[in-house]
């Protein structure tokens, strides 16, 4: 578990990056080259929390794959409807072309008054698939950055980043989107009035099978159990459930391996899918269902999908937003 917390990363200069694509293509350097990078190594924390030092209940909490985070603005705004004072959010660039170089991640929490814990999920060595150079103003990555963030209206305690468990798929197997990572997960302690929960972030991996979501699960659980052993926990994000296995979520066995840990699933009505087409990704037949929480010691007693379209109807992601309601400690 990474306990490193930053201002700000070390951006591993343009040569650097180059020169990693040119890398022998074998586990042991990408390992090697993950452990050499302070970037991969550190979660950067800030934003100053509008609210009071503890949550009260009943909340609501708010889980998003923003798909980069292309509209922070108007991602702030649907966010800011639901009334989440803790949010947890999956694929957020920070210095990407195709997001004009910028960091949506504090952009969100400044417009919502949030503080935010973000970590580097990929470093990403190219402007991303072809669809996203229509996106980019520059032929270049300030910084090239692509994470996971949790984002509250308390100070986050104890920020954590965990990068789970996998096989260099990204780094062996896709020259056309070249990338340095692995999927992770981004945690904290939250305040409640009550006592305090681990709230984690995670996204967990598509281009696999169930059986390895079921490893990078029972990973992130095991790390949670050794670090606040007794602690509710509140995991949330794209599970990725059905990716490369026909679509089928219920055949994912993390759901029944997480259940026998004491954890209980919530994604909303089982036959609404969580996905869309948006301005990214634009297969009008992809719908699946990949968007959980799974809570541990909490009463969750309702959890719904929240369409991710602006009033005009454009996407802002090609997942819709998934909320749920916190009564308190079970």
């Amino acid at each position: 578990m990474i306990r490193t917390i930053v201002d700000a990363f070390v951006v591993p200069s343009a040569e650097e990056r180059r020169g990693f694509v040119a890398l022998e293509k074998t586990v042991a350097v990408h390992e090697q080259t993950i452990a050499s990078l302070a970037c991969m190594n550190a979660v950067r924390a800030g934003g100053k929390p509008a609210g009071n030092s503890a949550l009260a209940f009943p909340f609501t909490a708010a889980t998003w794959n923003l798909e980069r985070c292309l509209f922070p603005q108007e991602s702030a705004e649907k966010l800011r409807a639901t009334g989440a004072p803790l949010v947890l959010l999956s694929e957020m660039d920070e210095g990407m072309a195709r997001t004009r170089q910028g960091d949506p991640t504090a952009e969100l929490a400044a417009l919502l008054g949030m503080s935010y814990a973000y970590g580097v999920e990929f470093l990403e060595l190219g402007l991303g698939s072809e669809i996203e150079h229509s996106f980019c103003e520059d032929d270049f990555n300030a910084k090239g950055f692509h994470g996971n963030a949790l984002l509250a209206s308390v100070p986050l305690g104890e920020p954590f980043m965990l990068r789970l468990p996998g096989t260099a798929h990204w780094f062996l197997n896709d020259p056309a989107q070249p990338r340095i990572g692995e999927r992770c997960a981004i945690g904290a302690r939250i305040e409640t009035e009550a006592g305090p929960f681990l709230a984690v972030s995670v996204h967990l991996e598509s281009a696999a099978d169930g059986p390895y979501r079921e490893r990078q699960t029972s990973a992130l659980i095991d790390a949670l159990d050794a670090f606040a052993p007794g602690l509710p926990v509140l995991i949330a994000g794209d599970l990725n459930t059905g990716n490369q296995t026909g679509g089928d979520f219920e055949a994912e066995g993390l759901f029944a391996m997480a259940t026998a840990r004491g954890f209980t699933r919530h994604g909303g009505p089982l036959d609404e899918m969580s996905t869309r087409p948006s301005l990214i990704s634009r297969n009008p037949e992809r719908a699946q269902k990949l968007d959980w929480f799974l809570s541990r010691g909490l009463i969750v007693t309702e959890s719904h999908l929240v369409p991710s379209l602006t009033t005009e109807g454009k996407p802002l992601s090609d997942h819709d937003l998934l909320v749920c309601t916190i009564e308190g400690f079970g």
